[in-house]
């Protein structure tokens, strides 16, 4: 019997991270508008809190084992921002020219040193049975003032992590960002947590 898992996101990049990311699990990973789960209100004040808001949809409409995550972008110099707010960030949900475009405006009279940020993640799971699990993953790095590489989404092309060579997380292959990302350290941490629970079923 094939094991499925409803992936509560409507991002199309997200949910092949997620995939990625999950593939040496014997799992099959549904995206909830397969199963016609509509997209909940995320007003969480915290990633942690809009992950759980959509993995308890998903589970409370199918049934099944459910996952999300809610990530962004936490700019120092910016208080934070765009934080929780990251995707709707200019407006529109999911704009990702107005996002950047409104993020390099307001870095536009910060120094470099000071434009320290960090990509956060986190990750709910709900079990069958409802027991849930939140995990985080961060990665910290710094904005730069122009955009470079054609892969990944959202800011990926204006961040340049701490621990890498230098590219921004556009510049490096899927494979080289799930390694290093935010979003690969909380999959990478709720894995046990979903092993178990699926081990259990």
């Amino acid at each position: 019997m094939t094991r499925r898992l409803v992936a509560a996101t409507a991002n199309a990049h997200k949910l092949a991270e997620i995939q990625a990311l999950l593939d040496h699990l014997d799992v099959e990973v549904v995206a909830m508008q397969a199963l016609g789960v509509p997209s909940p209100p995320e007003d969480a004040e915290t990633f942690e809190g809009n992950a759980l808001i959509k993995a308890r949809a998903c589970h409370a409409a199918t049934g099944l084992p459910a996952i999300a995550d809610d990530s962004g972008l936490e700019v120092d110099a910016l208080g934070g921002e765009p934080g929780v707010r990251s995707a709707r960030y200019a407006g529109e949900q999911g704009d990702d020219a107005a996002n950047n475009a409104k993020l390099v405006a307001a870095l536009r009279d910060v120094p470099p040193p000071r434009r320290t940020a960090r990509f956060v993640s986190a990750v709910a799971f709900v079990a069958a049975d409802g027991t849930e699990h939140v995990v985080r993953g961060t990665m910290e790095g710094h904005v730069v003032d122009r955009p470079r590489g054609g892969n990944g989404f959202g800011y990926d092309p204006y961040f340049v992590g701490d621990d890498g060579d230098g590219r921004t997380n556009a510049e490096l292959s899927p494979e080289e960002k799930n390694a290093r990302s935010h979003r690969g350290a909380a999959f990478r941490a709720i894995v046990p947590a979903l092993a178990q629970a699926f081990a259990d079923a």
